[in-house]
């Protein structure tokens, strides 16, 4: 009987299952199916019918004339067979023919294009008669990204691509220009790192910081340089269509902090002429000593991605939520310490050219706080690269732009495991894209970084992953009867209930949940809104809602869920002293708390013994 009725509800998920499918793939082509937009172009099969009355005009020609590192554009275009599935690509580099083709790499048939766009949009959007009359103007917005911008016009829509005109090309004033700095905590907590892009590469200009305290003498500290060719990338589409040159990436290590004080930066080159570049200037606030008293907060989201304001590259609706996540965090800003985007940063997945769009979109954030990242398959997984998972989930990429753009005090960047300090906070973060099974060497790191923590002086230890390595009602998860990431907690709960782990965040799962006080499936404490003393094991809580497509979750009502919402939002968590925790889900749209609780408790809460938490002792005297 027991077997038969584990089977009805195998069947009844599996049903459940198909029908959510089926509904989002027949009743609506823009659900979000989690297909990268410019992955949709067919680019490879484009062919000339070029027009010579059909024509494109784009202005301004000369772009950031006051220093600005984005734009809007005017698109003009005059079609003289217009059509309904006619679209605009902007391609960069402006010139986008055979010449910029690998020499392996051969095209049957003209134009020889082997580079993707970096970014599109249907003529229909420029005009509501585009059809009848073939005029149409487009309003785009173009960031600083290091070389010119052409447009083109296509019929024949994404699959079978028909080049009918190409514009004159326009650029920055200086598209070399130093951009998009991202702060990161160091590996002392006295310690920022500016991670920028620019187009110098160190035999033309060399790159560093200038800062100090704010009204003080500034200083000058030194940035290496970092970038990578087509032949780092593992496989399609980042070493095919979707490679674009990434420029050159510069990290500075700014030392012996003063805490808690506001520093004033900015990104410099010096050309070998003399002469110098700079960025504009940026702030930020450095860390509070280890163990301070005071309020702090953290920010805590997965799978954000990105979007365009324009509305460009909205084939599949890929990240609906992303501009709202990335608003509310600007909005917020002064009410905020640092950031933690735990896995699918970009979602890039190969089209390296969405790398600069997205460090565009968060350097309000970025440059201010400290914007801590985790990796994910998006990231990470690309087939016989050595990632736990074997799927092509990071189109190519194997973590080289992850690691590359944007700095992680971890030992070796290619293993995204780190540990970093804030005041009364100590962060564990894992890589769930490699192994984290016992006796494997992140299971190392993690017990490790778990014991380090001295809880008088930190209370409050945050362990943090990309998939769920805990538990999610997630439709997949559920289907598969684990409800977790397959062996994630099996693993890793013993170390959790050992250490005392408060809560421990994923992303991977699109969507909000949070998980009772657990351990080995088991609530072990009644409360739900407000925990005193000890609260005898840790809160799991899934965040992956930062702005790509939702998930769905399971039809089955687990036991141990608390708080389930399928829209986009993020966590923050505030600190108010060692013995008073705050957390809140706040949505994307509106910035409005949905979800809360307190943790309140006093350091021999944290001592307390708990089961599987027990010190040993002895009856010795």
């Amino acid at each position: 009987m027991e077997g038969s009725s584990f089977l009805s509800l195998k069947v009844a998920l599996i049903l459940v299952f198909l029908l959510h499918y089926t509904a989002a793939h027949s009743h609506n082509k823009h659900a979000g199916d989690g297909v990268q937009p410019l992955s949709k172009i067919q680019i490879h099969r484009a062919v000339y019918e070029l027009h010579q009355n059909a024509s494109l005009k784009a202005y301004p020609a000369v772009l950031g004339m006051k220093g600005e590192d984005s734009e809007w554009v005017t698109v003009k275009v005059d079609s003289p067979n217009p059509s309904g599935d006619d679209w605009l690509a902007v391609f960069s580099p402006a010139n986008f023919d055979s010449s910029t083709c690998p020499s392996t790499d051969s095209r049957q048939q003209a134009p020889y294009i082997c580079s993707a766009p970096i970014k599109y949009m249907f003529a229909n959007d420029s005009s509501a008669d585009y059809t009848k009359t073939g005029k149409g103007t487009f309003k785009l917005q173009l960031i600083n990204q290091r070389e010119d911008f052409s447009f083109a016009l296509f019929s024949g829509g994404l699959s079978n691509p028909k080049l009918v005109a190409v514009s004159s090309a326009i650029s920055f004033l200086n598209p070399k220009a130093p951009l998009y700095p991202r702060l990161a905590q160091g590996k002392q907590w006295d310690e920022m790192t500016v991670t920028w892009t620019s187009g110098y590469n160190i035999d033309e200009a060399v790159p560093f910081v200038e800062w100090g305290l704010k009204g003080e003498a500034q200083t000058q500290s030194p940035a290496g340089t970092l970038t990578f060719k087509r032949e780092s990338m593992c496989g399609p589409p980042a070493r095919t269509v979707g490679w674009r040159d990434p420029g050159f990436i510069h990290t500075s290590f700014l030392k012996d902090l003063w805490p808690n004080s506001l520093y004033t930066y900015k990104l410099g080159h010096r050309s070998s002429n003399g002469s110098y570049i700079w960025s504009k200037s940026y702030s930020f606030k450095s860390s509070p000593y280890p163990g301070q008293d005071s309020l702090q907060r953290v920010i805590i989201f997965g799978d954000m991605g990105k979007a365009e304001r324009d509305g460009s590259n909205e084939y599949s609706n890929y990240q609906p939520g992303s501009l709202n996540t990335t608003d509310q965090l600007i909005k917020d800003l002064d009410n905020i310490d640092i950031v933690f985007h735990i896995g699918d940063i970009s979602y890039a997945n190969g089209y390296i050219s969405q790398w600069d769009q997205f460090t565009s979109q968060v350097e309000p954030i970025a440059s201010t706080v400290p914007y801590m990242i985790a990796s994910g398959n998006h990231e990470r997984d690309t087939p016989g690269t050595g990632s736990f998972y074997d799927g092509n989930d990071a189109g190519g990429e194997c973590g080289v732009l992850a690691e590359t753009m944007f700095y992680v005090p971890a030992e070796n960047r290619a293993k995204f495991w780190y540990s970093t300090d804030y005041g009364m906070f100590h962060f564990c973060v894992a890589d769930t894209e490699h192994d984290w099974r016992e006796g494997t060497e992140q299971y190392k790191f993690i017990d490790k970084c778990l014991a380090s923590v001295d809880r008088q002086k930190q209370p409050w230890l945050i362990f943090i992953a990309h998939r769920v390595l805990g538990y999610s009602s997630n439709l997949y998860y559920g289907l598969d009867g684990s409800f977790e990431e397959p062996m994630g907690r099996e693993s890793m709960q013993k170390l959790w209930q050992k250490y005392k782990v408060d809560i421990a965040f994923y992303g991977h799962v699109h969507n909000y949940e949070r998980i009772c006080p657990i351990y080995q499936n088991q609530c072990v404490n009644t409360e739900k809104s407000h925990y005193s003393g000890t609260v005898n094991g840790t809160i799991h809580i899934v965040v992956g809602g930062g702005g790509s497509h939702l998930s769905e979750f399971s039809p089955v009502q687990t036991s141990w869920s608390l708080h389930k919402d399928h829209d986009f939002g993020f966590v923050k968590l505030t600190a108010f002293n060692h013995s008073s925790l705050l957390m809140e889900y706040k949505k994307s749209s509106d910035g409005n708390v949905y979800d809360s609780f307190t943790i309140s408790r006093d350091y021999r809460d944290v001592l307390a013994c708990v089961h599987d938490g027990c010190e040993p002792t002895t009856l010795a005297t």
